[in-house]
C-alpha cells in the first residue's frame, strides 16, 4: 500500500486469499448460480424474440467498433453534444489530472460530504484515497461498494463489489462499524439496515458522484444502470452532480446504448432488465453537472491494435463470473483494480505493467471468458500478450529458463528425458512417482516418465487401416492421416499415443507418424517465451507439411488448438511463415473431431464394460465448441456414460500456470473431482493428455480409485483394436 494506491502488494493480497477457506465456496456458491440464471436469461432472449447472445454481442461490436474508428471524431460529438444540453466537460489525460479537476469543483463548492454511486474509474485513478487525504468525506451509496468500504476493502467484483463476502460476515462487519445488532442470515434485513444508515447522507450531501455505463453521442446523455435506488438519489438530491467516466463508455446513439442495456443485464446479473436505467441529459433546475472525461492510458490502449478491441468492455465482469482461478482467489488477486480477465488486459495502461506482472500468471488460459463476452473482446489472446510483455521486461522464472534452454533443442531434450526417466524409474509406479513432497504439493502425485517414449514406437512409421473391425467402413476409410504425437503423450503416457493410432486405424483411415516431429511451441507460448514457441512452431510446420496426407491429427486437443489457432498468430509479423501456418492449421484436426465429423462412425451395441464419465477440455469446448462430442462418440461406441456436472469446466492443469500457483490449481481441480464422486463412475477419461496426467495424479492423492484415462483408450477397449 502507498500514498498513490491503497491496493496491497500481491504476494499480501495473494496470501490473504489462500488463506480464506470461506472465500473459494462463496465464490463458487456465486458463480454456479450467476451461470445458471445468465444462461436461462439469454435462452429466454432467443425464445421471446429473434435475438440471442450472439446476434445481440454483433451488435455491440458493430456500435463500439464505429466509435474505435475514430474516437476523437466520436469525443468530440459527445463534448458537443452535452455542452449544448449544458453540461461542463472536462477532458483529462492522467488520473493526476482528474484528481485536480475534482478536488478543485470540490473546493469551489466548498463539498465536505460526497455521495459516490458506483464508478469504476473512481476506483482505477484510487479517487477516495485522494480525497479522503484533502479531507472531503467519501460515502460509498452502493451497498456493495459500502460494504466495501467499512471493510476498509477495495472492490472484488465489478457489478457485485463485495461478493466474496457471506451474508454473516456481512452482518458482523455492520455489527462491528455500528455498533447495532444485525440479523445474520436474513439478507432482506441487512439490506433494510443499509438503507437506513444510507439516507441521511443522501439528504446531507453536498456533491453527488456517479459513473456511466455509456456515454451518448447523439445526445450528449449519461447512462446509468443500477439495481439500487442510490444512483437516481446521488444524480438528483445534491446540487453538483460530477459524473466520471472513460471516454471508451461513448456509443454512438441512443439505439446503441439500449443494445448494450440488451446484453449488460442478462451478462452482469442475469436479468432481462436491471430495476433502474437513467438517462442524465443536462443538469437539473439550479444544478450544476460536471462530466470528467479521463484517458488514463485509454488512447495508449487504442494505439495497440490487439489492445484496443478491450475498450469494448462494458464492465459486465462475466469475464470473472466463468473464471476459474477467480472463483478460488478472488478479485483481490485475480486482478488489480478491475478485476477478471479484463483486469489482466487493462492493469498495464492504467497502472503499469509491473501492476499486471503476478496476477496475469494466474490464467490458466481455459478461455471460459471469451465465451461469455458480450462484447466479443479476445481475451485470452490479450492475456497472452501481456504475459509476453511480462517476460520480455522481467524474464522466465528460472525453472522455466532452464526447462525451456532444453525443450528448444531437440535432440538435448530428448537425450535428458531419457536419462530423467532412468533415474526415476526406482521411484515409479503405475505412471505415477511415488516420491516424498513437501505440504503445498502433495495434493497431487506428480506423474513418472515412461520407460520407452511412444516415438520408439512408431515414429516414421505407416500404419496401414483396420479392414474389418466395427468401425472400417466409415467415412474415413482410404483417407490418410499424419498424427502429431504431442510432448505429454509421447514422454509421459506412449499408451495414449497407442490408442490413438489404433482408434484412427480402426476407423479406416492409414495413419503416418512423420520423422522429426518435436514439440509444436504451445508450452513457451503460454508462458510469454515467444522466441522459443516461434522456433519450435517453426519446426513443427516444417515437420508436418512435408507429410503427404488429407489430415494432421493429434491426441492432444491443446496442440491441435495451438496449431490451428495459436501458430498463425503467433507467425503473423512473418507473411511467409503466416501462410505456411495457415496451411497447415487448414487440415489440422483434433482426435475427436475427426472421428466424429470426417469418420463418422456407426452406432454400435451396449457394452457390459465399466461405468465412464467424461471431463471435456477446456479449450475443446471453448475454443473449439466440440464439448458435446466426447459423451456422442463414447455413446455411439456403446460406452456406458454418466454424466459429469460441469464437464466443461477446467479441472485446473492449465500448463505452466498448474507450476508457478499449485494452490491456485488445487482449488480447481477441488471442485472437478467432487463432481466426479457424484457420478459413480469407475473410469474418468477426457480428450487432452495434460488433463489425464493431472487428473490421475490429482485423484491419486486425494484417494479416488476412479481410473483416469484418454478418451482414445476407452475408445480403443471399446472397438477391441
Amino acid at each position: 500500500m502507498s500514498a498513490e494506491s491503497p491496493i496491497e502488494p500481491f504476494t499480501e493480497r495473494y496470501g490473504t486469499a489462500l488463506h480464506d477457506a470461506r472465500l473459494p465456496r462463496n465464490l463458487l456458491a456465486f458463480q454456479r448460480s450467476w451461470r445458471a440464471t445468465r444462461d436461462g436469461a439469454f435462452k429466454r432472449l432467443e425464445a421471446e424474440t429473434s435475438s440471442n447472445f450472439g446476434i445481440a454481442a454483433a451488435i455491440l461490436k458493430r456500435a463500439k467498433d464505429a466509435v474505435l474508428a475514430d474516437p476523437i471524431s466520436a469525443r468530440r460529438r459527445f463534448v458537443d453534444a452535452a455542452r449544448a444540453k449544458g453540461a461542463q466537460v472536462h477532458e483529462v489525460q492522467t488520473a493526476d489530472d482528474a484528481r485536480a479537476v475534482i478536488s478543485q469543483l470540490l473546493q469551489e463548492h466548498g463539498v465536505r460530504l460526497l455521495a459516490k454511486g458506483k464508478s469504476m474509474v473512481a476506483e482505477e485513478i484510487f479517487l477516495n484515497h485522494h480525497l479522503e487525504a484533502e479531507g472531503v468525506q467519501v460515502i460509498e451509496t452502493d451497498l456493495g461498494e459500502w460494504i466495501f468500504q467499512l471493510a476498509h476493502e477495495t472492490p472484488s467484483h465489478m457489478v457485485m463489489p463485495a461478493i466474496h463476502k457471506s451474508r454473516q460476515q456481512v452482518a458482523s462487519l455492520f455489527e462491528e462499524r455500528t455498533g447495532r445488532q444485525v440479523p445474520h442470515e436474513d439478507v432482506q434485513v441487512q439490506v433494510h439496515f443499509a438503507r437506513e444508515e444510507l439516507r441521511r447522507i443522501f439528504l446531507s450531501a453536498d456533491a453527488g458522484m456517479i459513473g456511466a455505463n455509456a456515454l451518448i453521442a447523439e445526445t450528449g446523455s449519461v447512462m446509468l444502470v443500477t439495481n439500487e435506488g442510490n444512483g437516481d438519489l446521488v444524480s438528483t438530491l445534491p446540487r453538483l452532480l460530477i459524473v466520471i467516466a472513460g471516454w471508451e463508455k461513448i456509443v454512438p446513439t441512443f439505439a446503441d446504448a439500449t443494445a448494450q442495456i440488451r446484453l449488460l443485464a442478462r451478462s452482469g446479473t442475469g436479468q432481462e432488465i436491471t430495476t433502474y436505467t437513467s438517462f442524465i441529459t443536462g443538469p437539473e433546475p439550479d444544478g450544476e453537472l460536471h462530466i470528467v472525461l479521463v484517458d488514463n492510458g485509454r488512447t495508449a490502449m487504442w494505439s495497440d491494435p490487439d489492445a484496443r478491441e478491450a475498450l469494448r468492455c462494458i464492465r459486465c465482469a462475466a469475464c470473472a463470473d466463468v473464471c476459474p482461478p477467480y472463483q478460488v482467489v478472488g478479485g483481490h488477486v485475480f486482478g488489480y483494480v478491475y478485476s477478471g480477465a479484463i483486469g489482466l488486459v487493462n492493469t498495464p495502461f492504467h497502472h503499469g505493467l509491473e501492476a499486471d506482472a503476478e496476477p496475469q500468471s494466474l490464467c490458466v488460459s481455459c478461455n471460459a471468458c471469451a465465451t461469455v463476452c458480450p462484447a466479443s473482446i479476445p481475451l485470452p489472446q490479450l492475456i497472452l500478450d501481456n504475459r509476453a510483455r511480462v517476460v520480455a521486461a522481467d524474464g522466465l522464472p528460472w525453472y522455466k529458463r532452464a526447462a525451456f534452454s532444453v525443450w528448444a533443442q531437440p535432440r538435448l531434450f530428448d537425450l535428458a528425458t531419457r536419462f530423467a526417466s532412468v533415474a526415476g524409474s526406482p521411484f515409479a509406479s503405475r505412471g505415477l512417482l511415488r516420491v516424498p513432497l513437501p505440504e503445498p504439493l502433495r495434493w497431487r502425485t506428480p506423474p513418472a516418465l515412461a520407460k520407452r517414449p511412444a516415438r520408439d514406437a512408431c515414429l516414421g512409421r505407416t500404419f496401414e487401416a483396420d479392414s474389418s473391425g466395427p468401425w472400417s467402413r466409415s467415412r474415413a476409410r482410404g483417407v490418410t492421416v499424419a498424427y502429431f504425437l504431442q510432448c505429454i503423450a509421447d514422454r509421459f503416457a506412449p499408451e495414449q499415443v497407442d490408442a490413438a493410432l489404433r482408434v484412427l486405424r480402426a476407423c479406416g483411415a492409414r495413419v503416418v507418424v512423420p520423422e522429426g516431429q518435436h514439440c509444436c511451441g504451445l508450452a513457451p507460448l503460454d508462458s510469454g517465451d515467444r522466441s522459443t514457441a516461434r522456433a519450435l512452431a517453426k519446426q513443427t510446420i516444417e515437420t508436418l507439411e512435408r507429410a503427404q496426407v488429407d489430415y494432421v491429427v493429434s491426441g492432444a486437443s491443446s496442440c491441435a488448438i495451438a496449431i490451428m489457432h495459436d501458430l498463425p498468430r503467433l507467425l503473423r509479423d512473418e507473411p511467409e511463415w503466416h501462410s505456411r501456418a495457415e496451411r497447415l492449421a487448414a487440415r489440422t484436426l483434433d482426435l475427436l473431431s475427426f472421428v466424429e465429423k470426417v469418420a463418422d462412425p456407426p452406432q454400435l451395441g451396449a457394452s457390459d464394460g465399466p461405468t465412464v464419465t467424461y471431463h471435456s477440455f477446456c479449450q475443446s469446448t471453448n475454443v473449439l465448441g466440440i464439448a458435446a462430442s466426447g459423451p456422442r462418440l463414447l455413446r455411439r461406441a456403446g460406452v456406458q456414460l454418466v454424466d459429469l456436472p460441469e464437464m466443461d469446466v477446467c479441472c485446473g492443469f492449465g500448463g505452466g500456470a498448474s507450476v508457478d500457483h499449485p494452490q491456485v490449481s488445487r482449488g480447481i481441480v477441488e471442485r472437478k473431482l467432487d463432481n466426479v464422486r457424484t457420478t459413480g463412475a469407475e473410469v474418468l477419461c477426457t480428450d487432452n493428455p495434460g488433463c489425464v496426467l493431472h487428473l490421475r495424479g490429482s485423484s491419486n492423492a486425494a484417494g479416488m480409485s476412479v481410473e483416469v484415462v484418454h478418451v482414445a483408450e476407452v475408445l480403443a477397449r471399446r472397438l477391441g483394436s
